[in-house]
């Protein structure tokens, strides 16, 4: 690869990741993703990624912690999507060390990588609609099995207050602010995706993260499902392909969004419960499992839907899968690869330390 000819992907192996990685690559792009391979899922997605597309895909093994190996493939790139990240509030609690070393200190290395070129080059960082806390000062109501917002607001939108809540808030939160403050500050060229429930192929799941992906393998193999709260909390999920549209949107018209931070999800029209998730998924796998409840988890929030009337208006997107047609999408895939397994224990999954571990 010749200099400044390939895109970069921090945790490009994720399920987010690869989603991207393949997109730019089937576009007859050159990418390197750079991702420590610390979960099993990931390595399939990296062998994934080979298999499509040859040398044209470069995997390096490395970690977002090691800043001479961040500053060096960051002075090759064109453009850097950053998603590499500690992505579980639970594993945040366990091990807050590690969240701030990977989101907060690993976001630094990247900023000031592309701080050093003399072009630098684009960075969008995934941040998180936790950066927005419990929203506790938001009045919801329940109504049925649903939460929904008290004042009949269509969703959260950038202007919110942050208030970061737990060690993942404050880690994710802090880089969030690094990221915004270096296009301000240094003319680093960035954008901010603050993200709500993302699903779709590539998405192995489980019980800490990646929810959906979760709940359709379970009632695949006839595991049980343990809900955290009451399971009426109300999340505006979104499909991959339309993330990954909007990622790529905001990076080519870097003139007209550097500097902007964005709340990406499916919207009022993808906003549904938990359990309404479940349902869904049990109708398509013509299957049921046991529900069990668990206490709520710190700073969950009853209802989260994103406001993207910004995204629609600066980036001219729209969601384009209704949720109900995702799920149907996502349990053919994880049928076709052969998923339909018992998802991974959530201490297996998350007992590592995944400092740089992917999206």
């Amino acid at each position: 690869m010749r200099e400044r000819d390939y895109t970069l992907i921090t945790g490009g192996a994720g399920f987010i990741g690869s989603n991207l990685a393949d997109a730019l690559l089937t576009a007859g792009e050159r990418v390197v993703v750079l991702d420590n391979l610390s979960r099993d899922s990931v390595q399939l997605n990296a062998q994934w990624l080979r298999e499509r597309h040859g040398e044209r895909v470069r995997i390096e093994v490395g970690d977002v912690g090691d800043a001479r190996r961040v500053t060096s493939l960051v002075a090759g790139a064109s453009r850097v999507f950053h998603l590499a990240a500690q992505v579980a509030v639970t594993t945040s609690l366990e091990d807050p060390a590690a969240d701030l070393q990977t989101n907060l200190i690993g976001t630094f290395n990247v900023l000031e990588a592309a701080r050093a070129v003399a072009t630098p080059p684009p960075v969008l960082f995934t941040s998180t609609n936790k950066v927005y806390g419990g929203l506790d000062h938001v009045e919801v109501r329940k109504s049925g099995d649903v939460y929904e917002y008290a004042d009949g607001r269509g969703g959260i939108s950038e202007r919110e207050p942050l208030d970061f809540h737990s060690p993942y808030g404050c880690s994710k939160g802090a880089a969030d602010q690094y990221v915004h403050d270096y296009s301000r500050i240094y003319g680093v060229p960035t954008v901010v995706f603050r993200m709500s429930c993302i699903y779709g192929t590539r998405q192995f799941g489980t019980e800490d993260q990646g929810w959906v992906a979760h709940f359709a393998r379970s009632l695949l193999a006839g595991a049980p499902i343990t809900l955290y709260g009451d399971g009426c909390q109300v999340r505006d999920v979104l499909w991959i392909e339309d993330l990954v549209a909007a990622m790529r949107t905001a990076v080519d018209r870097i003139d007209e969004t550097n500097g902007e931070i964005f709340n990406l999800g499916g919207g009022a029209g993808n906003a549904v419960s938990v359990r309404q998730v479940i349902n869904r998924l049990a109708d398509i796998t013509g299957r049921t499992v046991p529900v069990r409840t668990a206490p709520w988890r710190p700073g969950d929030q009853r209802i989260y839907v994103s406001d993207c009337a910004k995204a629609e208006r600066v980036l001219g997107w729209r969601t384009e899968t209704g949720w109900e047609h995702g799920l149907e999408r996502l349990v053919g895939w994880l049928e076709a690869a052969n998923l339909a397994t018992p998802p991974l224990p959530l201490r297996t999954a998350t007992s590592a330390r995944v400092a740089g571990a992917a999206v």
